[in-house]
């Protein structure tokens, strides 16, 4: 089963960035710093081409810190990009951001040439807690659930620095599993985008490879590292699930809420610090996944092309509807 989520509003957002980049001085994009390449959207990357872009990785005090020094300079080895890590509720390094911006776009600054900055990133991500951080206020509405903003505002941090703030977004299809898999663990995704027993299975085998210690500090099973790392994903669950008291009649162990459980262990730190991928595994997912993507495509053309399927069809124009818009 993949993990989508693409909400109307999302539409909406797309067509608003495209519109406003092209008064853009700097990009900035925020990243779930435990899942740096799940967390960047693609679909950003082709709306904000040719622009400066920081790399924000927030929650930086949830993740894995060496983990996080490798996804640094991987971001910042690119050509017209800086990263920095941080944790948006936290003031002093909130603020490194405007530096950051003034120092990829030089040119920018006073009246006559105010910073515009637009920042974007993926639902659930913590833009709007960065954005009160740096106001010292409530500027933007924020929520731990995806999809908490839903329009563009904009933003006047000092009197020569505007930032525009965007609702969260993913993209239309998200061909890399194991990134669909890392955002519904993290809660990038809504609820009824993706199947909880799944999500936590596909976690358990990271977090029982990676990280074994931490797995066994957490629910006390007995295991030694090479142990957990041995065990079935779904042996796991159910383990943890006994030991938490989530059974259901007959003391058989309810699956649904022993994945729940996991998820929301990893979600609130009570694991640890925890970083889902790194540069070298999210490159390796994202060459299978193009792959498998390109022959997906094939084979939807070959099929297309034998008349197995209909060919798809432009959206025809509603004309009536244009006649009534007011001219």
């Amino acid at each position: 089963m993949s993990v989508q989520w693409f909400p109307g509003h999302m539409h909406l957002t797309r067509q608003a960035i495209a519109e406003r980049v092209k008064e853009i001085d700097v990009v900035i994009e925020m990243l779930d710093a435990r899942l740096p390449g799940s967390s960047a959207n693609p679909l950003m990357q082709q709306l904000t081409s040719g622009r400066p872009t920081l790399k924000v990785l927030n929650k930086q005090d949830m993740a894995d810190p060496a983990r996080t020094a490798l996804w640094l300079a991987h971001y910042n080895a690119q050509p017209d990009t800086r990263a920095i890590a941080l944790d948006a509720s936290v003031t002093a390094p909130a603020r490194a951001l405007i530096d950051a911006c003034f120092e990829l776009a030089p040119k920018r600054g006073g009246m006559l040439k105010p910073m515009r900055v637009l920042i974007c990133g993926i639902p659930n991500v913590g833009k709007s807690t960065l954005i009160n951080t740096l106001k010292g206020k409530r500027a933007a509405k924020t929520g731990d659930e995806a999809g908490v903003t839903r329009t563009e505002a904009r933003i006047v941090l000092a009197d020569d620095f505007y930032l525009y703030d965007t609702p969260g977004m993913l993209w239309p299809r998200i061909f890399v599993p194991e990134s669909g898999h890392n955002l519904a663990a993290s809660g990038a995704v809504g609820k009824n985008a993706y199947d909880e027993e799944e999500v936590a299975y596909e976690l358990m085998a990271k977090l029982k490879t990676d990280y074994p210690a931490l797995m066994e500090a957490r629910y006390q099973l007995g295991l030694s590292p090479e142990a957990w790392a041995q065990t079935h994903d779904d042996e796991l669950v159910e383990a943890i699930g006994r030991k938490r008291g989530a059974l259901a009649s007959g003391g058989r162990v309810n699956m649904q809420k022993a994945a729940e459980l996991v998820i929301a262990d990893f979600r609130a730190l009570h694991i640890g610090r925890i970083t889902l991928e790194t540069p070298e595994q999210f490159a390796r997912w994202l060459k299978a996944g193009k792959q498998a993507d390109a022959e997906r495509a094939a084979r939807k053309k070959k099929l297309r092309e034998e008349g197995h399927i209909s060919p798809e069809r432009k959206p025809k124009s509603d004309k009536r509807s244009a006649a009534r818009k007011p001219h």
